[in-house]
């Protein structure tokens, strides 16, 4: 079938087929790899947690020593769980405050002791896989028990107080006046720090830290909210940056629905080595897969800094990848929330005939996607009404195109943090549209020669032509020279570098055995 856009099946096939040859080398390096981040999200999954008093967590104490005893690249696992079995500490908790303490010394076991430590440290992680997927199944109970949101696309709310006990009532309220999906924004910058912060914070720059505890409160908060309304509200955070594999972890021990997660966004905002964000990616999604969390992925963030009528095929080719990297770590198509947004100069002739073109693509190409769809930001002035009317254009765009997840948008975007008044009037916006619209998306047929497939059929050409490029060059090649989001990262530079090696002959992760074992069990 070619859908409402008349697209070539064999065009688009060719296009997954290029992203497939770009993202193989990528995979191929990543599974060389290990990170300090990837290591330390196996110590929690193990069951490790807390901090000392200067609030350094556990699981960095103990890898620091680590690496600084045998290296990284034989891995975590081997190293201190042959410490645990010669008896240097009764538990985890112990041995990383002796390791702090300096009285544990670290060393790379063989035979017989290797042996021993494979399988206590697999028995020990097998445990907290075992907690993620009871998290997983208890989502699912609780949609059937309270019941699903009433309609698609979701309507996706963002608080961002950085108090997380101001951001509980804020979450609950914009619940109960319509928001299906809560995204608790992260603290401005906490993407660059190689470490996840402990326990519950009232303190954040733009946002509110990501930590375990807050995880916990603001699910533990929305369930309450989920059960008086009677469906179930589903919350969002963020595992990207220098920690995306921990707090992909802590997400699925704590049950959160949705995470932001591209497999470029901290390379090109962040300038964090690309190596390290490949890696720790790949990782991340595999328990991403494992917790049945969908992924929230950033092209929307090109169209910032990159024109979005110039830059269009951009985003579609990084959606390419994008869901290459996600199906090759294990997620399903219900997973994967590709992002796009609707960011073209109202001020261009028909620019809301492309932002239908743009978006109508996206949904063709990746049909049983829930794709999450952005509203404008970069060509808001602070003029409310205007802003207001735009955002009503982009909840049109989306009944229209049949989006899986709506952000709303606030007319007081680029002006204030939205106050609660200001997401009621844009909650307003999105519910009108949505209950006027209804299944309008079911009588949009674009004509075949009109302007709207036309312009699909052109991003989508420009799209391979990158693509074709990128398989010359190679990826890490193509991200160095700014292709995306006009960003140079070189594959030498960039935050994180340090935080990486390449695995020894030696090397063990039980984490990464048993998701990699789920991943080829799925298959």
């Amino acid at each position: 079938m070619t859908g409402k856009l008349d697209l070539d099946p064999a065009t688009v096939r060719h296009a997954r087929s290029l992203a497939r040859k770009a993202g193989r080398p990528i995979v191929t390096m990543t599974k060389k790899h290990t990170t300090v981040s990837v290591e330390r999200a196996t110590l929690r999954l193990a069951g490790l947690g807390g901090a000392d008093e200067e609030g350094t967590p556990w699981v960095n104490r103990l890898l620091d020593v680590v690496r600084a005893d045998v290296g990284l690249e034989h891995g975590v696992a081997l190293p201190v769980w042959d410490a645990l079995l010669r008896g240097e500490g009764d538990d985890l908790l112990t041995l990383a405050q002796k390791a702090a303490a300096g009285s544990v010394t670290f060393r790379l076991p063989e035979g017989r002791d290797a042996v021993r430590a494979r399988a206590v440290s697999r028995k020990q992680v097998a445990a907290g896989l075992r907690t993620v997927d009871a998290r997983r199944r208890e989502r699912e109970r609780l949609i059937t028990r309270h019941g699903d949101a009433p309609r698609q696309p979701w309507i996706y709310l963002i608080v961002a107080t950085g108090d997380i006990f101001e951001d509980i009532p804020q979450a609950q309220q914009a619940a109960r006046e319509g928001a299906d999906v809560i995204a608790v924004i992260r603290s401005t910058g906490q993407s660059l720090l190689d470490f996840v912060p402990e326990g519950a914070t009232r303190e954040g720059f733009a946002g509110t830290y990501a930590t375990q505890e807050n995880f916990r409160l603001m699910r533990t908060a929305l369930d309450e909210t989920s059960k008086e309304l009677g469906r179930y509200i589903r919350l969002t955070n963020y595992a990207s940056g220098l920690c995306m594999p921990e707090i992909a972890a802590l997400a699925g021990l704590e049950r959160l629905d949705m995470m932001l997660n591209d497999s470029m966004y901290g390379i090109l905002f962040r300038d964090i080595n690309p190596v390290r964000t490949f890696v720790d990616q790949r990782f991340s999604r595999q328990v991403h897969a494992r917790a049945g969390i969908i992924i929230n992925t950033g092209e929307d963030n090109y169209l910032t800094t990159a024109d979005a009528v110039e830059a269009a095929h951009t985003v579609t080719t990084s959606q390419l990848l994008n869901e290459y990297f996600a199906k090759e770590a294990g997620l399903e198509d219900w997973q994967l929330g590709l992002g796009h947004a609707f960011e073209i100069d109202p001020a261009i002739p028909d620019s809301f005939r492309m932002e239908l073109a743009h978006a109508l693509l996206a949904r063709e190409i990746f049909p049983r996607a829930p794709l999450k769809w952005m509203p404008p930001t970069r060509h808001m002035t602070g003029d409310v009404f205007r802003g207001n009317l735009l955002d009503g254009f982009f909840n049109l765009a989306g009944a229209l195109t049949g989006q899986g997840i709506l952000l709303v948008g606030m007319m007081t975007e680029a002006v204030v943090t939205p106050w609660l008044s200001d997401r009621d009037v844009a909650l307003q916006n999105v519910r009108y549209v949505l209950d006027a619209a209804g299944s309008l998306h079911e009588d949009f047929h674009p004509p075949p020669d009109g302007f709207i497939a036309t312009r699909a059929r052109q991003v989508l050409a420009e799209s391979i032509e990158l693509l074709d490029r990128i398989v010359e060059d190679g990826m890490l090649d193509a991200i160095a020279e700014g292709t995306f989001g006009l960003m140079k990262r070189p594959a030498d530079a960039g935050r994180g570098l340090d935080g990486v090696a390449r695995k020894s002959d030696a090397y063990y992760n039980p984490a990464s055995e048993a998701l990699d074992a789920a991943r080829e069990a799925a298959r």
